[in-house]
């Protein structure tokens, strides 16, 4: 597997290092997991849709958990009295643990069940605050008082 030394972007970059911190820990450590099945779609401009295969799951014995930008799926299967022996097993019936890590400012807007498959509905909204927006540039003569009068007490 190949690594990338980030090194260089840290020191002409500001406010930056969580981005970098994720790269890292994509690029590290594979967990190896394919259990449950997922897809990730994009449903929208600033939506997304995740799907996890989870058939032979109830409602009650999913779970679903957002904790500092960390999406938790978790499902355990109830134990059940067998009613009959089961010659063969190929339906998969064990816990499971799936996390997704979250961009910032990506809220959960519901989950659904249905044929078997989790639905997650995600949307992007970012704060009016922290959205792109024009500085004006003044010159000496309509510069602000503020600026004008820092300039001349130094």
């Amino acid at each position: 597997m190949r690594t990338f030394d980030l090194s260089p972007l840290y020191r002409s970059t500001v406010g930056f290092d969580r981005l970098f911190s994720l790269l890292d820990q994509v690029g590290g450590v594979d967990n190896g997991t394919t259990y449950p099945p997922y897809n990730i779609e994009r449903t929208g401009e600033n939506a997304y849709r995740i799907t996890v295969a989870v058939a032979g799951f109830s409602e009650r014995e999913l779970g679903i958990e957002v904790k500092e930008n960390t999406l938790t799926i978790r499902g355990e299967k109830q134990v059940a009295e067998k009613s009959a022996d089961v010659l063969y097993q190929g339906i998969a019936a064990r816990a499971f643990e799936r996390r997704f890590q979250l961009a910032d400012h990506v809220e959960i807007r519901g989950a659904s069940l249905e044929n078997g498959l989790l639905h997650v509905e995600l949307v992007r909204q970012v704060p009016e605050a922290k959205k792109p927006r024009q500085i004006p540039i003044s010159t000496g003569a309509d510069a602000p008082a503020a600026a004008i009068t820092d300039r001349a007490a130094a």
